[in-house]
């Protein structure tokens, strides 16, 4: 469990009301939405953060330090981070922890199949849900010693962060659309929007994401995002 990360600071140990203390977190995600409640989550339980937002990024981080806990998002721009966790749980030194995460339902199956050692599914905003999900999967030695504080907190992910991802989601749109690219918005957006609780949104991305599956046309559904995410884009420049 040790994290060879060259930069961190020596071993601390973990508190009651800060018990990730001592570890460091590489998280794999692409969403700045979700990795911003990710920050303010590691940020409350004394974890040390590094992101990745894609696998050849994560890759590059691995080949410099091993993290104490990996926590994956399985659709990446770049390919599944099943396959990710898979490598993960196959490599010597193994990565101590290694959690999937996803908006798709369906994706814990997916996660544990590749290896992975638990799910935290999103949108991940409660503390004690997060803390809980890394401290079960921790050896003893590296819990906290006596009762721990459970804080009934919810994240509130900074609104800025959503908006970067809607400008992301703009500019994949305006690059040539095939159909993994439209799998990729639909599947990111759909994730996005249902942590940032914009309903309409996530209501779009799920359809265009049913016609792709379906091998229906999608111009009807793939210009519907594209409008409301330019609404979304909109309304932070009259702000």
């Amino acid at each position: 469990m040790n994290d060879s990360d060259p930069f961190a600071s020596p071993l601390r140990i973990p508190t009651a009301t800060r018990p990730l203390l001592g570890l460091t977190i590489l998280v794999v995600e692409d969403s700045r939405y979700a990795c911003e409640a990710m920050r303010l989550l590691c940020l409350r339980s004394g974890a040390r953060i590094r992101r990745a937002d894609c696998l050849k990024s994560a890759r590059r981080h691995l080949q410099i330090y091993r993290p104490s806990v990996i926590i994956v998002d399985l659709g990446l721009p770049d390919g599944s981070g099943a396959d990710l966790i898979e490598e993960l749980a196959n490599a010597t030194p193994r990565v101590g922890v290694i959690l999937g995460t996803s908006g798709d339902e369906f994706a814990e199956d997916t996660a544990i199949a590749a290896g992975a050692d638990g799910f935290l599914a999103k949108p991940i905003t409660s503390l004690a849900v997060f803390q809980t999900a890394v401290l079960s999967k921790l050896p003893a030695d590296r819990h906290p010693s006596g009762p721990r504080v459970m804080h009934d907190e919810t994240i509130d992910p900074d609104p800025i962060a959503y908006q970067d991802d809607m400008a992301h989601v703009a500019d994949v749109l305006t690059d040539t659309c095939d159909g993994k690219t439209l799998d990729y918005v639909a599947q990111f957006v759909s994730g996005v929007a249902r942590s940032a609780s914009d309903t309409v949104l996530a209501n779009a991305a799920r359809d265009l994401a049913k016609a792709r599956a379906k091998g229906a046309p999608v111009a009807t559904d793939a210009a519907r995002v594209a409008g409301l995410i330019q609404e979304r884009l909109d309304r932070r420049k009259a702000i």
